[in-house]
C-alpha cells in the first residue's frame, strides 16, 4: 500500500501526506497545527501516528506550525543542516533532540519501509529540495519552489509514476499583477517559482519516462487559477502530441485535501 494526499497546497500553505503499509510521514507543515490535524482527521489519519515530518525549506508557508507539531506530540523531524540553521525559531521550540534529525541532499535514507532522496532544487532558500520516495519498486515524487527547471532536477524526477510539481504562476497573469516589480522579479527569477508553461513541458517530458499521474501544486494566490494552471498543461500535453486521457492531470487546492490517492 502507497498512498497520498495534498492536505494544503498554495503560496499561504504547504503540508502534504505520505503512507504506506507501516510509514506515515508529512512533507512540510504550512499550516497550522490545528488545521494540519482536522485535514489528517479528515482522511482518516491520527496526528500521534506520524513518524516523521520532512522539510522543504524554512519559509513559513512549509514549516508554520513544524515545531509546534513535533513538540506537541513527538513527531521526529528531518531537515537537512543549512535548513535547520536557518530556522532557529522552529528548531527551538523542539524541546525533544532526539526529534531533530538531518539529513544531506542526494544521500539517500530511509524512514521504516520508504526510501527517500532528497535533491536540490534552485530557490532562495537556505538549502532547498524535492524528495524522490521508493516503495519497493514504486517511485513518487515532489517538487515544488523550483525556480529554474535543470537536467539535475529532470533526471531525479524520470522514471516516476507520480508527481505533485509546482506550478506557480501564469506569465501574462504575473506581468500585469499589482505586484511590485521587485517581486514580480523574484518569482519568475532564477531562484522564485515554476510557471504553468515550465510545469507543462516537464510533465510532457516526464510522460515518456513513465509518468502516469501528475499533481499540479503550490499555485500562486494572486497570479494564477486552477483552470488556467491545469488548461496550461494539457495543453503543452497536447501540442507535444500526447493523449490527455493518457496521464491523469489534476489540481492541489489551497484550502481542501485533495482525495487520498492509492499508487501502489
Amino acid at each position: 500500500m502507497l498512498n497520498f494526499c495534498s492536505l494544503y497546497s498554495g503560496s499561504t500553505g504547504n503540508s502534504l501526506f505520505l503512507q504506506s503499509d507501516n510509514t506515515n510521514i508529512l512533507i512540510d507543515a504550512g499550516e497550522s497545527a490545528k488545521k494540519i490535524v482536522q485535514a489528517l482527521n479528515n482522511i482518516n489519519v491520527d496526528i500521534n501516528d506520524i513518524d516523521a515530518i520532512l522539510v522543504t525549506h524554512e519559509h513559513s508557508d512549509h514549516v508554520k506550525s513544524l515545531g509546534t507539531l513535533s513538540q506537541k506530540y513527538d513527531i521526529p523531524v528531518y531537515a537537512n543542516l543549512d535548513t535547520w540553521n536557518a530556522m532557529p525559531k522552529q528548531k527551538e521550540k523542539i524541546k525533544n533532540n532526539e526529534n531533530i534529525k538531518s539529513f544531506n541532499v542526494n544521500e539517500t535514507f530511509n524512514i521504516n519501509d520508504i526510501e527517500i532522496n532528497p535533491f536540490s532544487i534552485p530557490h532562495d532558500a537556505a538549502n532547498p529540495c524535492g524528495f524522490n520516495f521508493y516503495y519497493k519498486k514504486y517511485k513518487m515524487s515532489v517538487a515544488t519552489d523550483i525556480g529554474h527547471m535543470t537536467n539535475d532536477i529532470i533526471e531525479n524526477l524520470e522514471n516516476s509514476s507520480f508527481i505533485l510539481l509546482e506550478s506557480n504562476y501564469d506569465n501574462n497573469i504575473l506581468k500585469c499583477s499589482r505586484y511590485p516589480y521587485s517581486l514580480k522579479q523574484r518569482i519568475s527569477g532564477p531562484n522564485g517559482h515554476l510557471s504553468n508553461d515550465l510545469a507543462g513541458k516537464t510533465i510532457s517530458y516526464l510522460k515518456k519516462t513513465g509518468l502516469k499521474t501528475a499533481i499540479l501544486g503550490h499555485l500562486s494566490k494572486e497570479n494564477n487559477f486552477p483552470e488556467l494552471a491545469y488548461k496550461t498543461v494539457v495543453e503543452e500535453l497536447i501540442n507535444n502530441s500526447i493523449d490527455e486521457n493518457d496521464i491523469n492531470i489534476s489540481v492541489a487546492t489551497r484550502y481542501k485535501s485533495t482525495p487520498l490517492f492509492n499508487l501502489a
